[in-house]
């Protein structure tokens, strides 16, 4: 597979909009051509070349291309954005929108990524070895389609407003995370391995939410079934099942009522 390695040699004045910095456009491109590709700061239109240094060349279509970036990205967004497929590795921290709407392939941070990641994705892998800011495979604003396909595994905490419009895929949090989790979620699996602070679920219809640790305020729209034996994320425990959101109008299954599920683990 080919790889592009990029090196930050300056840090934007104001914020870096890298919506270039996928495999999709990197392919059959030399590092000439790759250095050359557009970006914006604020209105000015720069170029790759301007904020990192490039080396490499892209592979002959996505899926055999590689980027490796080398360095703090925390005032680049929209790293990986609408991606279809190869692969993304960031051996620093990125900022906002990493992974958004993508479709195919693999990103890998090691560090945090801050707001936006793996909006409104529909496919791909998304691994987060730090934190992950607010909206973590949410919908964008104004829209109702969050995270439709694919995997986001964070391995540290999460900020406020994961899965909403949730309805697709899965999203594993292996700390803490913020309020407002799976929020009108119409479908898909969030996998909470810490703490959750309040306004699990709701407005929930349909999903799955396991949250391993405590809640501090559970939702009233929440009604206890029953506990059950599950295996989650490769891991077997004893969980209390409650349906909800009650409040909300939900689909019927071959006549029967389907409703949001929330898994607390004891």
């Amino acid at each position: 597979m080919a790889k592009v390695i990029l090196t930050p040699t300056q840090t934007p004045t104001l914020f870096l909009e890298a919506e270039n910095i996928t495999p999709d456009v990197f392919a059959g491109k030399t590092a000439a051509e790759i250095a050359a590709l557009h970006g914006f700061v604020g209105k000015t239109t720069v170029t790759l070349g301007d904020y990192f240094k490039v080396e490499g060349a892209g592979g002959q279509t996505a899926a055999d291309t590689t980027i490796v970036i080398n360095g703090d990205v925390s005032r680049v967004k929209y790293i990986g954005m609408k991606m279809t497929a190869g692969e993304i590795v960031v051996n620093g921290s990125a900022d906002m929108y990493v992974g958004g709407w993508m479709i195919g392939g693999k990103i890998t941070v090691n560090g945090n990524i801050d707001a936006f990641a793996g909006l409104g994705m529909t496919g791909g892998e998304i691994i987060v070895n730090g934190n992950a800011g607010n909206y973590l495979g949410a919908a964008y604003r104004g829209d109702w389609r969050g995270m439709q396909g694919g995997v986001i595994r964070v391995s540290g905490n999460a900020g406020s407003d994961v899965g909403t419009f949730m309805r697709g895929g899965t999203i594993i949090v292996g700390g803490n995370i913020d309020v407002h989790v799976g929020t009108h979620m119409e479908g898909g699996t969030i996998i909470v391995k810490g703490n959750a602070k309040s306004r699990v679920g709701g407005q929930m219809v349909k999903g799955t939410i396991y949250v391993y640790g405590d809640i501090d305020v559970m939702m009233p729209g929440f009604q206890y079934r029953n506990d059950v034996d599950l295996e989650v994320d490769g891991q077997s425990g004893k969980f209390a099942l409650y349906e909800g959101d009650m409040g909300e109008r939900h689909p019927k299954q071959k006549g029967e009522v389907i409703y949001g599920q929330l898994y607390m683990k004891y």
